[in-house]
């Protein structure tokens, strides 16, 4: 990773400013704007790899800003050189330059080819093509009729201009032709600021391809291996004011799709050095047909180096202070350039055999004696894996030995809880049933044999305690009388229910069927009527019913208690069995922890966590 290279050329100043002075300081690699009164104004000062005054020439800025990426691109790396800034402040002269002082991109050729002259050990290909982009429109300056060329990309090319005319050339003559030729075809106009300005972007593009000469040699890296690299030189056309430039019509036209690019290629340079290619953010590329072309060159696999121009005129000090505001933006952006190398099939295979022999030497100087130490300790080890191996196949065992035990006592508990589950819900259903089953009988005392007469005396006195005067309420209306709360529940309804339920235990009740005499000296409810003259006591016989249903459901009561009780025990025999078995579980894990502490760490580690929280549980 590298940041992009961004420098500064200050142009002379105009002739008809040069008594007003500058109104920009220069200090080593800082440029500062100064305020009427000469003191730096707060927030203008910008700082950048290199500076270059008015004085300096464009072999000074080749030298030391363009050359490094050039000679990146006959090593194998991607390279690109382009001058930005406002119209008319030295943009076309820093890349094309003059006959007497060539600029970047002849600077640039000359050195490629003279670089290619003394190596001896590479054979190199060159290819060139000149494009430009007029009003978003693609033409090529290589072949005039070529024009609204398209853009495309692909895996093996990435991007690149479809029909564009490449040719091949082996010398500097034949170079500087060709721009010759494409300069003639390019759009310039005139201005109120600029007689010849560029009205449009040009593209100067060399491929360079090379291979090694040693064709199945042994002392080469890189047999049969191509690389291919390109490199653009960037001509921009300047932003421009239509107020100062005083365009229209077609020049007015043509301004405005320069001022769009280059507003694309800003935000372009924007998003980059915000970390928006690191973030996975859309980096807007094919906003623009500049930025789609220069998208390798623009956060890619490229070396870049830009330069900057401005002007120190007090006119344009809007302008100067936005160029400066984009340079320090592209300063911080970030390239990862690497070598562009193809492999062939053959040549892979090579290397990879090379590679084998040098591997092979190394062992082979070694000795003997390093091989025999390694030999015992490569045992040593193989000794140690299979016990730890064979304890580890101990521990399962036994480990799935405890498993078992513990499940069978855990599905025994589980029998256990269900059976007496399933007695439980029974009782209770017979408990239910027979409780309906006695409250749907009549209100009448069962049928018993009346053996004494204190029990008729009884049973007299009991009626006449309950008798309604006869002239009650002073009204003939029968009224039915109930017993005063001073009264207590009649004596011998307990020993009454006790009889009664002897006499149907009795296997003679059972045997044989009632007879007319047995109901002689039973109390019905028409004798209890006439006793009570002629009135019924219902309270008496609901009171009697209850309490008969209370004592004959109290022990069934206690047995639910009995199993309920049971019951829970054995839940609670369950839960310790299954505590005892997750601190089993949890000392194995932590045996095999210690046994192999690298391999399982993580695995191992949730596992006792979980075992864990389950024995606190």
């Amino acid at each position: 990773m590298e940041k992009i290279c961004v420098a500064i050329r200050l142009r002379p100043p105009t002739k008809q400013n040069v008594v007003r002075g500058h109104h920009w300081k220069v200090s080593d690699n800082s440029i500062s704007l100064l305020s009427a009164a000469g003191s730096v104004v707060s927030g203008h000062t910008f700082a950048f790899d290199t500076i270059f005054g008015a004085d300096a020439k464009n072999i000074n800025i080749y030298e030391q800003h363009a050359k490094d990426v050039v000679l990146s691109a006959v090593a194998g790396f991607n390279g690109t050189v382009f001058a930005y800034g406002q119209t008319s402040s030295g943009k076309t002269y820093t890349m094309r330059g003059s006959e007497s002082e060539p600029g970047i991109t002849r600077l640039a050729v000359n050195e490629i080819f003279r670089h290619i002259q003394k190596a001896s050990d590479r054979e190199y290909l060159i290819r060139v093509s000149y494009m430009e982009i007029y009003n978003e429109e693609i033409n090529d300056l290589l072949t005039p009729d070529s024009r609204k060329l398209q853009v495309h990309e692909n895996l093996e090319k990435g991007v690149f201009v479809a029909g564009l005319r490449e040719e091949i050339v082996d010398s500097v003559e034949q170079v500087l032709g060709l721009l010759e030729a494409g300069e003639v075809q390019r759009h310039f106009g005139e201005t109120n600021m600029n007689i010849n300005s560029s009205r449009s972007h040009s593209i100067f593009r060399m491929v360079i391809e090379s291979r090694s000469k040693c064709h199945g040699g042994q002392g080469s890296d890189d047999v049969d291996a191509v690389r291919v690299s390109e490199l653009n030189l960037v001509d921009l056309a300047g932003s421009e004011r239509i107020a100062k430039t005083g365009a229209g019509g077609v020049r007015l036209k043509e301004g405005g799709h320069i001022n769009k690019s280059l507003m694309c290629l800003g935000n372009v340079i924007n998003k980059l050095c915000e970390g928006g290619a690191k973030q996975g953010a859309h980096i807007p590329y094919r906003d623009s047909k500049l930025t789609r072309i220069l998208q390798t060159a623009l956060g890619g696999n490229a070396r870049t180096a830009i330069i900057c121009t401005m002007t120190p005129d007090e006119e344009q000090i809007d302008e100067s202070r936005g160029t400066l505001q984009f340079a320090s933006r592209a300063k911080r952006v970030t390239n990862c350039a690497q070598v562009n190398e193809t492999l062939t099939d053959a040549a892979l295979l090579k290397r990879q055999k090379k590679e084998i022999e040098e591997l092979l030497l190394k062992l082979q100087g070694q000795g003997s004696k390093p091989s025999e130490e390694l030999e015992k300790e490569i045992k040593h080890l193989r000794n140690d894996l299979l016990k730890i191996e064979l304890e580890r196949e101990k521990l399962e065992l036994e480990l799935q030995e405890e498993k078992k035990a513990l499940n069978d006592k855990l599905k025994e508990q589980e029998r256990k809880i269900e059976n007496l589950s399933t007695m439980v819900i029974s009782s209770a259903t017979d408990d239910f049933g027979q409780l309906s089953q006695k409250g749907s009988r009549r209100e009448t005392w069962c049928p018993r044999q009346v053996t004494s007469d204190p029990d008729i005396q009884r049973m007299k006195k009991t009626a006449k305690e309950f008798e309604a005067p006869s002239n009650f309420l002073g009204s003939t209306v029968p009224v039915s009388l109930r017993r005063s709360h001073n009264l207590g529940l009649p004596p011998a309804f307990g020993s009454l229910i006790e009889d009664e339920e002897d006499f149907w235990k009795s296997p003679d009740v059972l045997d044989k069927p009632p007879t007319p005499a047995d109901f002689e000296n039973v109390a019905d409810e028409d004798t209890w009527a006439s006793l009570n003259g002629g009135h019924m006591n219902s309270d008496l016989f609901n009171d009697r019913f209850d309490r008969r249903a209370i004592s004959s459901s109290a022990s069934e009561d206690s047995r639910c208690i009995l199993l309920e009780h049971q019951l829970r025990e054995l839940q609670a025999q369950h839960e310790q069995l299954q505590t005892s078995f997750n601190k089993k579980e949890l000392e194995v894990s932590t045996f095999k922890i210690r046994l192999y502490p690298q391999n399982s760490n993580s695995s191992l580690h949730a596992y006792s966590k979980t075992q864990l929280s389950l024995a606190w549980l």
